[in-house]
């Protein structure tokens, strides 16, 4: 049986380990896709680190990855929609008895030479859009446009606010931006970060620490507040300063993950401004990757500065090292098999 290489996650001792595994044979309706390019996600590094753990996970090692994108490299029976050297994004998750699992968490993904993918789990990725950049969009940037069209509902020229402009914080401004947002005012504690906010269309970029980050936020909103905040950092201290800057009826959506309590000081403000708090998860995409490769396809929306680095596979582990570390101060790390 032919072999592939693999960076896989043992999860019980949190060891990433790069093997040797059997390549996988699709199965009736699965596609075989040879992975071009692989996202390094911070979720990634919260596997390996313990600070998050597989719910739906089969056994005790996955293969991680759930960026990706290749070209078909076989169809299982009964796949009519695909044929091989097409150029294909695949899904971050996909359905399966009305459960949504995860890429790379609940069941192998892209950090290998080859995926198995269901075929309905797939969006064609354009010629012009290379793999590096197509590779990071099913959660890089889908999962704020999810954020921002679905969940939080924004609307143009509504206020908003970005906390953590990292892998996903800083797509967020730059599709809060197009989709007409205004003022976008971006935090973080970084002064590398909030430059990158800036030049990614923040109006304005604040850090956390600001003694007059109150006063600013309310100068930028003609002292309305904000619609919407968007935490993408996932820490507790962020929540509650965006619930502080919140408009009567703003909504605060919790992009950023985290295994901490959710508390909010002031129960009795919160509810007489009717405001609200809206947990999000990923996106739906079927819709959001055809939107978001037409949108780049059109010029509307241009994420080549976002891949910081490309490295081979073998260094996965190095890649790891690097966003944990925030060396460089990467936005996304793309693996290459």
């Amino acid at each position: 049986m032919a072999q592939m290489l693999a960076a896989r996650l043992h999860v019980p001792s949190r060891t990433l380990r790069l093997e040797e595994v059997p390549r996988p044979q699709p199965g009736p309706g699965e596609v075989l896709v040879k992975v071009e390019a692989a996202g390094v996600c911070l979720s990634d590094v919260h596997l390996i680190d313990g600070t998050l753990t597989p719910l739906l996970l089969r056994g005790d090692t996955v293969t991680l990855g759930h960026e990706v994108s290749g070209t078909v490299a076989g169809t299982g029976a009964g796949v009519t929609a695909w044929s091989p050297g097409q150029r294909v994004v695949l899904h971050a998750g996909e359905r399966r008895d009305g459960v949504t699992y995860t890429r790379g968490v609940d069941y192998d993904g892209g950090w290998a030479e080859y995926a198995l993918c269901a075929a309905d789990a797939m969006t064609p990725l354009p010629d012009a859009i290379p793999f590096e950049q197509g590779a990071i969009i099913p959660d890089a940037v889908s999962t704020p446009w999810g954020a921002i069209t679905e969940t939080g509902e924004v609307r143009p020229a509504e206020a908003v606010g970005v906390w953590g402009v990292g892998g996903l914080g800083v797509h967020a401004v730059q599709l809060l931006r197009a989709i007409g947002a205004c003022p976008v005012v971006a935090v973080d504690p970084s002064p590398v970060a909030r430059e990158r906010a800036l030049a990614a269309g923040a109006d304005l970029a604040l850090d956390s620490a600001d003694p007059e980050f109150r006063q600013k936020v309310g100068a930028a909103t003609g002292g309305a507040g904000l619609a919407a905040a968007f935490d993408f950092a996932g820490v507790p201290p962020v929540r509650e300063q965006a619930v502080s800057v919140l408009a009567p009826k703003g909504r605060l959506v919790l992009a950023g993950l985290t295994d901490k309590p959710l508390t909010v000081t002031d129960g009795t403000r919160f509810s007489y401004l009717q405001q609200r708090i809206l947990g999000h998860y990923g996106s739906d995409m079927p819709v959001a990757l055809p939107q978001l490769l037409r949108l780049i396809q059109g010029g509307r929306l241009d994420f080549s500065g976002s891949v910081s680095g490309v490295l081979p596979l073998a260094e996965a582990a190095e890649a790891v090292a690097r966003l944990e570390k925030k060396e460089g101060d990467p936005i996304r790390l793309v693996l290459r098999p």
